[in-house]
């Protein structure tokens, strides 16, 4: 009876007012609360980052957009930002990128107030003609398909020429250019696709790989450092250290050093005497 009185006098109607009112008083507090903390984040964020900005140099910004963005590392650095940051700095050449051709180079060094001399083009070349059916094996090999690794079984790898490729392809997989493969049992560079970015030299552990003028036309096709014996014992196609091709040369530009002939491509025109007398053929005559 009591009860019924107090709802009939609207007591407990004003109460449920009071706690309907007391609880939106809360939502509205705690939202102003939220949002108070909001804005002073960020305003502290946007005071930070005015604060603590680092400023970059104009010209990095344009110093990056001449570099190719393939960030192969060929230039020494981790990447074309990075590049572009020592460029603007001074600390690396207008013409540092191997990738970029020599337009961007010039613009580059347009950007840097500087000129840049026009440079050979250079592609890699592999010093072996090793393939399958003109190398020796020793063993069958299971390991894991990758040159690094196989350089540290015993020989270095299943080939009897432990100078030579192994085949095994580490080159291929860091190229990032699709310029080099592995045709019967040998790294083979694709000299239109090669941008000369040195990453592939950098990645074979015989050191196989070396950065060539474009227009070299003889290479020699062998990195044994073994004596004739030796070598035609393990390869038929390796370099025997005869010294023909040496008597060859009118231009002074082929020597033979420790078994091995280099040459010299600042002197050397192309001339070819070289490969003809050649008698393992060793002596690579690459088309023009």
């Amino acid at each position: 009876m009591f009860i019924q009185n107090m709802i009939v006098s609207g007591f407990l109607p004003g109460i449920f007012n009071i706690a309907a009112v007391v609880s939106f008083q809360g939502v509205m507090v705690a939202t102003a609360i939220v949002a108070g903390v909001g804005l002073f984040i960020g305003l502290f964020l946007g005071f930070a980052a005015k604060t603590f900005a680092v400023e970059q140099d104009e010209r990095e910004i344009r110093v990056r957009e001449f570099l190719p963005g393939v960030n192969c590392g060929g230039c020494g650095y981790p990447g074309c930002d990075n590049l572009a940051a020592a460029i603007a700095k001074g600390e690396a050449p207008a013409n540092a990128c191997p990738v970029a051709n020599i337009e961007a180079h010039k613009q580059i060094a347009e950007v840097m107030g500087s000129t840049v001399e026009e440079t050979e083009r250079k592609v890699a070349y592999v010093k072996c003609v090793g393939t399958c059916n003109k190398t020796q094996v020793k063993y069958e090999y299971f390991g894991v398909q990758d040159c690094n690794k196989a350089a540290v079984a015993p020989g270095k790898g299943n080939k009897k020429c432990s100078y030579g490729c192994m085949g095994y392809g580490s080159c291929v997989r860091v190229c990032a250019f699709d310029a080099i493969h592995i045709v019967n049992g040998i790294a083979i560079v694709d000299k239109e696709k090669c941008t000369g970015c040195s990453t592939c030299t950098a990645q074979c552990p015989n050191k196989l790989i070396e950065l060539v003028p474009v227009r070299a036309r003889h290479l020699v096709g062998c990195s044994s450092l073994d004596k004739g014996k030796d070598v035609k014992a393990a390869c038929s196609a390796g370099c025997i250290g005869c010294k023909l091709c040496v008597k060859a040369c009118e231009y002074d530009a082929i020597h033979v050093d420790n078994n091995l002939a280099y040459i010299d491509y600042s002197k050397c025109t192309n001339c070819g005497k070289c490969a003809v007398v050649c008698p393992v053929k060793v002596i690579q005559v690459e088309a023009v």
